[in-house]
């Protein structure tokens, strides 16, 4: 029998034994004398404190924290226990409790580096970026001379978007520790995101090529070098990382990214398609696999994809985002129009689902131009920003103004068909031209529209703040949005109101919702003077003759003659965006098709069961669907040459046909167009108008299909429209960029002398 201490002499033998043991890596061992003692003393703090190491680093992670919860309870200053605890917490992912065991430790002894670094991960998991940051710099005075530490706090710095201090403090890592290679593939990383492209580049090239064998630094020089626009590069780095790492994901992800931006759009899905192999539950890859479908006109396998992950994930509100954007496309305009408001509903600061919503309800049939403005003014006011107060422009009415152009489409675009014919034409005497260009990859176009540019700001790595930053420096008169609430715009650029006057035109004529917008270029057929004016959130000025001044940008191909006359019968078309092609307008256009039994219809549209969903509509309204054909969507100059197979253009409601109705006119092709209740409905109406073509605007149904059928039998009028209608074309104002040019400067001067006529000298 022993004595009493005797009995405790051999517990801590024991104790000391397991201790060994686990000093020595025999860990099976050491647990069973931890066990051996703890069976005998469970209160024994010390024996609890080790079980709850080994248990940690055997992957046990609740008898862990249930062993160090112990040894906390029987001595609550033991701060090395606390410190164990957290570690053990967050091995559970249980970071609330582990952030707080965390700073239980470090309140009792500041100098525990372990506790510093164990908060600082633990905030970092919490997404609190300041409180992580700050126990990093805590850890690094501790240890200043420690190159691991210094790494750690530069990769809070970097969450926390503070990058010079990030690559200061990467830099400060190697300068302890070259060899570590963690820290290089950091510190190129930083570098990117500090829009520092090419040293990143050079840092990660050097860390690639010094530790061939480490995936991350592959991974961040493909990020760099497709940063980069060295998208051969990029893609061998992601391939080098996927060899190296098949599983890595993102990787995956993003060598269709490059794949994508280099135009090998097949491989790009299927690279999209193996990471979602790798991780289902990828929404980047899957929101990445459905643009690339619809790249490649695959609008159902696009749609698909995002139904499916919207079941899956029914709070991911870009996929809401982007399905609506496929549903426009196909003209499911009700159900666009929901899931834009879902992905609202699941993130309300979504400025790009509501800048969607903004704009999508200008093709919902039926939607008063109200209710057009009410979604936009609701726009304005769920995405405040700051606004400039007062500006120092010199408020002399005559003098050169300085004018701004926003656009991310100073591109081989169709914006650029109208933009041109005015930059072309400015009176640079009177007017400093300016363009502010958020332009991703510029071509031939951007350097065409740049030659007539006073002054050329590119914007595209600029935040709204820096663009806006810029044209209150460039000390601009009249900023001029030319996007609206299209695609790739900058709304907060504007809503900040850098510039003293600022107005919208092109993009399409209707509103933006800005109060910080000042004005809205229009026509007096768009908007009848005394007419619409509360339709709108800016006041409204009326140029001279037309909102659009359009030039081809080329004479080919050449109209050729009125297909009808080889063919035996008519062909209409419409060559519009399939988003306008409504169950009303092909209900319209069957009465038409009807009433010409011999007629054939061509439209514009992708592959897809929303073709089927045109022809079972028609087929209900009398039309066989063999009269029916698709063209699927194609370069601009074999768009314009479809053309040569129409004979008569249909136009589409509410939204008519703007830039496409033009294209058809210069392709000798005349629309008869029916006049919306909205101003995106009267486009077809200002057309006309401009070419002296009254007589092919319909106010009703029924005179939509007198005017269309009585032309089609009219085969010598329609042969002697086609033959002349270019001409009319480039002697109408349609297509005198000189005249519109002095009708937009008049409209700028008009402008410049009301706010001049406010200021107080």
């Amino acid at each position: 029998m022993a004595f009493p201490g005797e009995a405790d002499a051999v517990l801590e033998q024991t104790l000391l034994s397991a201790s060994e043991h686990h000093m020595a890596g025999r860990l099976e061992q050491a647990g069973a004398g931890y066990r051996q003692v703890l069976a005998q003393r469970p209160d024994h703090g010390v024996a609890l404190h080790r079980y709850g190491i080994l248990a940690l680093q055997l992957g046990q992670g609740a008898t862990a924290v249930d062993a160090l919860s112990r040894a906390v309870a029987l001595d609550p200053a033991a701060w090395w226990s606390l410190a164990s605890l957290g570690q053990a917490l967050a091995s559970l992912g249980r970071f609330p409790e582990a952030a707080a065991a965390f700073l239980r430790a470090t309140g009792l002894n500041p100098d525990c580096l372990e506790a510093w670094l164990g908060a600082a991960a633990a905030s970092r998991a919490l997404g609190l970026k300041a409180e992580a940051v700050e126990a990093c710099l805590q850890a690094a005075r501790l240890q200043p001379g420690q190159a691991e530490v210094q790494n750690d706090l530069g990769v809070v710095l970097q969450d926390a978007g503070r990058l010079p201090e990030a690559v200061a403090a990467f830099r400060r890592a190697l300068a302890l520790r070259d060899d570590f290679p963690l820290a290089h593939s950091n510190l190129g990383n930083a570098l990117l995101l500090d829009r520092q492209v090419e040293p990143a580049l050079a840092v990660l090239e050097a860390a690639a090529g010094r530790w061939p064998a480490f995936a991350e630094a592959w991974y961040n020089l493909g990020n760099a070098a497709f940063t980069g626009n060295r998208f051969q590069e990029a893609a061998e780095a992601y391939r080098r990382t996927l060899a190296l790492a098949p599983g890595h994901v993102a990787a995956c992800n993003n060598l269709g990214n490059v794949l994508q931006a280099m135009g090998r759009h097949e491989e790009a899905l299927d690279s999209y398609r193996a990471a979602l192999e790798l991780d289902p539950d990828c929404m980047d890859a899957c929101n990445n696999a459905s643009a690339a479908a619809r790249t490649l006109g695959r609008m159902d396998e696009a749609i698909q994809l995002l139904a499916d992950a919207a079941a899956r994930h029914p709070d991911f509100a870009v996929t809401h985002c982007n399905l609506g954007n496929l549903l426009k496309d196909v003209g499911r305009m009700e159900e666009a129009i929901r899931s834009y408001r879902r992905a609202l509903e699941l993130d309300p600061e979504d400025s790009v689902s509501h800048s969607n919503l903004a704009y999508a309800v200008c093709f919902l049939p039926g939607c008063p131009a109200s209710a057009i403005l009410a979604e936009n003014r609701a726009f304005d006011r769920a995405h405040p920003r700051p606004r400039a107060e007062g500006h120092g422009n010199r408020p002399d009415p005559a003098r050169r103004l300085r004018i701004g152009y926003l656009s991310p489409d100073f591109r081989e675009h169709c914006q650029s068909l109208f933009t041109l014919p005015l930059l072309s034409h400015h009176d640079h005497g009177a007017f400093e031209i300016f363009c502010y260009a958020h332009v991703p990859k510029p071509d031939a176009v951007t350097l065409r529209i740049k030659g007539h540019a006073d002054a050329w700001r590119d914007i595209k790595a600029m935040t709204d703040p820096e663009v806006a930053g810029l044209v209150r420096a460039d000390g601009i008169d009249i900023l001029v949005d030319l996007t609206m609430h299209m695609s790739n715009n900058r709304p907060f650029v504007f809503a900040r109101k850098p510039a003293p006057v600022q107005a919208a035109w092109l993009a399409y004529p209707g509103t933006t919702g800005l109060a910080a917008m000042d004005y809205r270029l229009t026509d007096p057929y768009l908007d009848p003077p005394g007419e619409h004016d509360d339709w709108y959130s800016e006041t409204s000025i009326r140029l001279r003759d037309t909102f659009w001044c359009y030039d081809p940008l080329t004479s080919e191909p050449r109209p050729g003659p009125l297909p009808a006359l080889a063919n035996g019968h008519v062909t209409f078309g419409s060559l519009n965006n399939f988003c306008k092609v409504t169950p009303a307008v092909l209900d319209l256009w069957a009465r038409v098709l009807t009433a010409l039994p011999d007629s054939r219809l061509l439209l514009l549209a992708q592959p897809g069961s929303h073709r089927q969903r045109v022809l079972d509509r028609l087929r209900s309204g009398g039309v066989d669907p063999e009269r029916v054909e698709f063209a699927p969507f194609r370069p601009r100059l074999e768009y314009l040459a479809l053309h040569q197979r129409v004979d008569l253009g249909l136009d589409t409601f509410p939204y008519n046909g703007h830039t496409t109705s033009l294209d058809a006119f210069w392709m000798g092709v005349p629309v008869v167009t029916r006049l919306g209740d909205t101003v995106v409905g009267r486009a077809g109406w200002s057309q006309l108008c401009n070419l002296d073509l009254r007589e092919l605007a319909a106010t009703t149904d029924e005179n939509f299909v007198q005017i269309a059928t009585a032309l089609a039998r009219d085969l010598p009028r329609l042969a002697a429209l086609r033959s002349g209608l270019r001409a009319r074309m480039e002697a109408s104002p349609l297509m005198d960029g000189a005249r519109f040019a002095r009708s937009m400067e008049a409209a700028y001067r008009q402008m410049w002398q009301h706010w001049c006529g406010q200021q107080v000298i």
